[in-house]
């Protein structure tokens, strides 16, 4: 395996990120990843904490060389960050994602085609008429989820006084499912009911904060979201760039794209870790409708690629694409080994060798069936990280998806470093990298 690490990259990001560059060359790793005040349009409308910033996806796009008349590909499109951000240069796009909630995310993220005016008229009706209901029912017993969706939230992540009220304003969002302001009203609610109405904090897992909200201002803050949303849509420039986005998965590829049609991917899978994405969006998820019992989340989980031991299923066998792959084998070997001599005997932990074997052959699956659908000379662009969660094995995540990648007849152009981050258990400096690809038919 060649994998063109130049020297000259690293040095390369200073002039990639000039903003937030440091004499030495190397990222401020506290603000390489964090959104900047002037990129919050539309991007800030609902994101997941952890999304890559619009600035890493602006300068790979010009890097391609894209203009008008492209079209970008974001096959893990996630809330839409590459979408929204090719819709802003005036770049073409296409994005899959199967998570539901965010799949609606980029989706909503990417319409711009309503009144401004008349989406905050018809919110302040709303919001009105909400507040009349929550104070004529003052004393009456409060509103709550089904037994078997409120099972699937965290414990305590929304107090019960926010939830009644949530539930009220979602009950007044239904009578109005037939507006043309409905999915841009309920997106403003995920958001507020993430970072304004839950309990909920990230740093960086989801978490419950210490202390509990007894009461939030939950009409309140949904209406300045949806407010935000319709001056960010007052101002944008007239834009004539088209976004699809699919709500599938990006292993399967054939119903989706057109041959030949995609001139360049950006995108960030899954790091191969135990981070259970469906955590991350499991309030909104359930309130808005999305996934209502345990079946429809192990549903939702099976379309995901297999990236933690919650999302391993019988029958998963994506882990044929690297049976020939000595490092990556060598890698679950060494995790196995490790697991028996630290005497590790949980269900989960008995299935770390077998994940991470999942993990990069979906990545190979994926890579496969994206070849016919990429015009000659396309650009590819992956963002990822080093990972060490499994019994502090090092998995060296871009390394080994240019090696899968060079063997599918992938050109490897570069692995350039993005920022680092700290590791928890280990306390090492971990890589973040945007692998480099190209493909030339």
């Amino acid at each position: 395996m060649s994998v063109l690490i130049k020297t000259d990259q690293f040095s390369r990001q200073t002039a990639l990120f000039p903003d937030f560059a440091i004499p030495n060359g190397t990222l401020v790793n506290s603000t390489a990843n964090k959104i900047s005040h002037r990129d919050r349009g539309f991007h800030d409308w609902y994101r997941f904490v952890l999304s890559f910033p619009p600035h890493l996806v602006r300068q790979y796009l010009e890097r391609f060389g894209l203009n008008d008349g492209a079209t970008v590909l974001d096959p893990f499109c996630g809330t839409g960050t590459t979408i929204v951000e090719a819709k802003l240069c005036g770049i073409n796009s296409v994005g899959i994602e199967a998570n539901p909630v965010a799949y609606f995310a980029s989706d909503v993220k990417s319409d711009w085609n309503i009144d401004p005016s008349k989406l905050k008229e018809h919110a302040r009706q709303i919001a009105q008429s909400v507040n009349g209901a929550i104070t004529s029912q003052n004393g009456n017993a409060l509103r709550t989820l089904p037994d078997e969706s409120m099972s699937l939230l965290l414990a305590n992540s929304i107090s019960p006084l926010p939830l009644h009220k949530s539930l009220l304003l979602i009950e007044a969002l239904g009578e109005e499912a037939h507006s043309e302001f409905h999915r841009h009203e309920m997106l403003a609610l995920a958001k507020s009911l993430v970072f304004s109405i839950s309990n909920l904090h990230f740093g960086p897992e989801v978490g419950v904060q210490r202390i509990k909200k007894t009461d939030a201002p939950v009409v309140e803050s949904w209406l300045s979201e949806v407010e935000r949303m319709a001056c960010d849509i007052q101002g944008c420039t007239p834009c004539n760039a088209q976004a699809v986005i699919h709500h599938a998965d990006s292993r399967q590829l054939a119903q989706l794209l057109l041959p030949e049609s995609i001139d360049a991917v950006f995108t960030s899978p899954p790091y191969p870790n135990e981070k259970d994405y469906t955590r991350t969006t499991r309030l909104e998820s359930v309130l808005l409708g999305f996934i209502h019992n345990k079946e429809e989340l192990r549903a939702l989980k099976k379309g995901l690629l297999r990236s933690n031991t919650r999302n391993v299923y019988k029958g998963d066998d994506d882990d044929r694409w690297v049976d020939d792959h000595e490092e990556i084998q060598a890698i679950a070997t060494e995790i196995e080994h490790r697991r028996v001599t630290l005497g590790k005997t949980s269900g989960f932990e008995r299935l770390y060798g077998k994940v991470t074997k999942l993990y990069f052959g979906g990545m190979a699956r994926h890579l496969a069936e994206l070849r016919p659908y990429l015009r000659q000379g396309a650009f590819l662009g992956y963002v990822v990280g080093d990972q060490a969660s499994y019994l502090q094995v090092m998995i060296r995540t871009g390394q080994l998806l240019a090696g899968i990648a060079e063997s599918l007849g992938y050109r490897v152009v570069s692995i350039d470093l993005f920022r680092t981050r700290l590791a928890t258990a280990t306390r090492q400096q971990m890589r973040e990298e945007v692998v480099v690809l190209q493909w030339n038919g």
